[in-house]
């Protein structure tokens, strides 16, 4: 049976080397490597993970935690930490919240704590001091997207100043009758998302002297189902409608240019709509959109595990990453017509 001294042995170089080549912990140089894995090809040779996780205290796994798999957002996440982890030779765990409270505590008193990931990248939840205190206590890295999380690296984007960015890009166009879609209440436990957004839309148009009428504010799942029936609802009566909508996202603003045009209701001629995230179906429906690039998230924070992993000198102090935005204006918004 091909053996690691074999390797080492025909690559001219040390076990040592033939272990962190096939690894990847420690430092080794390119051309090293290369003799190693031609050498590890040659001999059909295949490392024993388990041995070396013994050797190393590694598993070479990472617990990611979303609350939900089944929205455009989480998936793009998970899918960039995926393909992420799987160029670095790591393989991941998901954990979907969904279920709970019960299903949440489970996953973080029981599951995250068997010693079976070598660290934790946390997706839009706001871990309670004792979730965030079970994790550190056992010396597990920590890497969080959405927001701030104390003791751990994050990464976020400012919910606040992207909703007031959205609105005030329909004031600039000329709008003055300006409705709010957003999210639901219970979705602001984790990061106040939905009451960053909220209070971005309401400052924008306080500081334009803009009156927020109480009939163009409605709440839903950030759906497009949600913001379609939001829709309905705000629309509906024609002496009173808004000329331009800011939705909490892009799923609820297709939602709401679908209700615009059952309605007969042209976008964006009579009716600007913008959201928030940078959804694939944005180019489709010419949506204007506040894109935060979750895959660019997702390979960030496996980028800031790597660096954690690799320890102290590479890891250097704890960080909270702002992720890059920006405006895209399509078809969907443009000056008022009445």
């Amino acid at each position: 049976m091909v053996g690691i001294k074999d390797v080492a042995a025909l690559a001219g170089v040390s076990t040592a080397t033939v272990s962190r080549a096939l690894s990847g912990n420690g430092q080794v140089s390119e051309r090293a490597r290369l003799k190693v894995l031609e050498a590890a090809k040659q001999l059909d040779f295949v490392p024993s993970f388990s041995a070396s996780s013994l050797a190393s205290g590694r598993n070479r796994n990472v617990g990611v935690v979303v609350p939900s798999v089944n929205r455009w957002y989480f998936s793009q996440i998970v899918d960039s930490v995926a393909a992420s982890l799987l160029d670095a030779g790591y393989d991941l765990t998901l954990y979907n919240v969904s279920d709970g409270a019960g299903h949440r505590d489970r996953v973080f008193s029981e599951f995250l704590l068997r010693q079976r990931c070598d660290g934790v990248i946390s997706v839009s939840l706001q871990l309670s001091e004792t979730e965030l205190g079970q994790l550190l206590a056992v010396g597990k890295p920590i890497v969080g997207i959405g927001g701030p999380l104390p003791g751990a690296d994050t990464i976020s984007v400012n919910e606040f100043s992207i909703a007031e960015l959205a609105t005030e890009h329909l004031i600039s166009l000329g709008h003055r009758r300006i409705a709010y879609i957003g999210g639901p209440e219970d979705a602001a436990k984790d990061f106040n998302i939905s009451e960053g957004r909220r209070r971005g839309y309401e400052v924008a148009m306080e500081a334009a002297g803009l009156e927020i009428v109480p009939s163009w504010l409605a709440y839903a799942d950030f759906t497009i189902s949600g913001g379609y029936a939001s829709a309905k609802q705000v629309l509906a009566y024609p002496r009173n409608r808004p000329t331009a909508v800011f939705c909490a996202s892009d799923e609820m603003a297709i939602g709401t240019i679908v209700a615009a045009r059952e309605l007969g209701i042209r976008v964006p001629d009579a009716l600007s709509v913008i959201g928030i995230d940078g959804h694939d179906l944005g180019e489709v429906f010419g949506l204007t959109t506040i894109a935060q690039y979750p895959a660019l998230q997702g390979s960030r924070a496996v980028q800031r595990m790597l660096q954690l992993f690799a320890g102290p000198a590479e890891s250097g102090e704890r960080s909270n990453h702002t992720a890059h935005t920006e405006m895209i204006v399509r078809s969907s918004t443009a000056a008022p017509t009445e």
